[in-house]
């Protein structure tokens, strides 16, 4: 691989190193996380900026500009990483060493293996472990609730969270990692339709939505990938049920990873899910057990580590191919 050819070869070194280190917590403790640092910036123009008593399209404009910004500070500083690093010895090593703190293999892993190890113990315990990682109420959810709940965010958190930012910074280089978490970050602190941020957060949403279109795909496929390998009839039907269902999320990219888990495991996930305690009632994904346990949210953690190993192996190929 030579430089600055797309950084295939770096974003592969960065999903072995973090899968192994994650963000080592002694250093989060001394200097925080970059994504908390892009998120203090949100923070500060969501105040600077948001005026509630604006009118729809004033507020939407409102948001856009501060985007804008946040995507203008976002590409200075990775312009910046990127020339210091190509100044060093073997730059694509030190681009990937900084894009380590981006990707949540590790992460994902640790939350959803410690809503499992609560809910072997104790719903409440699981009901609490679960709150860190989905936004809906945990209070009611029974252990089949818990481990729907758990499923579902490692399936899209699998996009949004290792395959996305692995995906962008392979095809530009630092700038396009970084301008991708700056999307991400946005959408998930303002992108939502609560009053405050439905105008506000639109340009976010919708930019959001743009950029993981590839990538929900992509990640919907390594499932499919992963459970073929263990049994290919499996891998068909998986693909054939991500096919069916996919587009009957509301979203239009969750439905993709979601889906193909469900496919993948042989369980139906989506239906009615509780928000500040209003029922919202989404469509079903899959074809098998409505009633989970425990132990799906364990055979999800396998399948999840095997197409992390799939997204590492096809990462591998196309680096040694250039």
């Amino acid at each position: 691989m030579t430089w600055p050819e797309p950084a295939f070869g770096a974003a592969l070194l960065a999903l072995i190193i973090e899968r192994v280190t994650g963000y080592p917590s002694r250093i989060h403790r001394q200097i925080g996380h970059p994504v908390e640092w892009i998120g203090t910036l949100i923070e500060w123009l969501d105040g600077e900026l948001n005026d509630i008593s604006a009118t729809p399209i004033v507020a939407k404009l409102r948001g856009a500009a501060a985007l804008v910004i946040l995507l203008a500070v976002t590409l200075i500083i990775a312009v910046t990483l990127r020339s210091v690093a190509s100044e060093l010895p073997a730059p694509w090593l030190w681009e990937a060493l900084i894009a380590v703190p981006f990707i949540a293999q590790k992460s994902l892993h640790d939350h959803v293996k410690a809503v499992l190890i609560a809910l072997e113990s104790s719903l409440p315990q699981a009901r609490l472990a679960v709150s860190l990682i989905v936004g809906r109420d945990p209070m009611q959810l029974d252990e089949s609730g818990i481990s729907k709940a758990a499923l579902e965010s490692l399936a899209e958190n699998t996009s949004d969270g290792i395959v996305a930012p692995a995906f962008w910074f392979a095809l530009a280089g630092l700038p396009g990692l970084l301008l991708y978490k700056a999307v991400n970050t946005a959408d998930s602190m303002i992108g939502h339709r609560s009053p405050r941020y439905i105008d506000f957060g639109w340009a976010a949403a919708r930019l959001d939505d743009l950029v993981n279109l590839p990538c929900s795909r992509l990640t919907g496929c390594l499932f499919a990938a992963a459970a073929g390998l263990a049994n290919s009839n499996r891998g068909r039907t998986t693909l054939t049920i991500m096919m069916r269902d996919a587009r009957k999320h509301a979203s239009p990219n969750a439905g993709w990873p979601e889906s193909a888990l469900a496919g993948a495991l042989g369980i139906r996930l989506g239906g009615p899910r509780s928000y500040d305690g209003r029922t919202v009632d989404l469509a079903t994904m899959g074809d098998g057990r409505a009633d989970l346990e425990a132990n799906d949210i364990r055979r999800g953690l396998k399948l999840y580590g095997r197409a992390l190993t799939v997204f590492a192996v096809a990462m591998l190929v196309i680096a040694i191919g250039f």
